[in-house]
């Protein structure tokens, strides 16, 4: 496990609670809060399944819910799942310049593809949430194919 700030922690602890409730309610363990410094911006948790919104990843919630900022560029997202695609996508249209990632090994994102963009990555290898994903993938193995679009 990768050692981590103590605000890294904390808002890394939010994004992970956000998967916890998103679990709990039947859909994709996956959260994410937004933070500037040690200012919380919003959090929020993959809400597909709840809502029925096949592009409320987890990610977006938060960011949806952060509502319009002037600008991003002192902000870190903190996600308990590596970045999908489309959320990668969001992050580097808003400027986000910092991203600390719960756990890649469930689903590797796309930490690469931010580097190379000029984002800084942070994969903290959090053993709460590699646990929270391999529960959820051994109990609902369909709603995970269905989440990450494969078949």
């Amino acid at each position: 496990m990768t050692t981590l700030s103590e605000t890294d922690a904390k808002f890394l602890r939010i994004a992970y609670e956000e998967a916890l409730a998103g679990f709990n309610e039947g859909g994709c363990p996956i959260g994410s809060s937004l933070a500037e410094g040690d200012r919380l911006i919003a959090q929020g948790r993959n809400q597909r399944v709840q809502q029925g919104d096949p592009i409320a990843h987890g990610e977006m919630d938060c960011l949806r819910k952060a509502g319009r900022q002037k600008s991003y560029r002192k902000m870190t997202l903190y996600t308990s799942l590596s970045p999908c695609m489309m959320c990668t996508g969001t992050i580097i249209q808003f400027g986000i310049p910092r991203v600390v990632i719960g756990e890649a090994e469930t689903f590797p994102g796309n930490p690469d593809f931010l580097r190379e963009r000029g984002v800084e990555v942070i994969i903290a290898d959090d053993d709460d949430c590699k646990a929270l994903m391999a529960r959820f993938i051994q109990e609902k193995p369909e709603l995970w194919a269905e989440d990450i679009a494969e078949d």
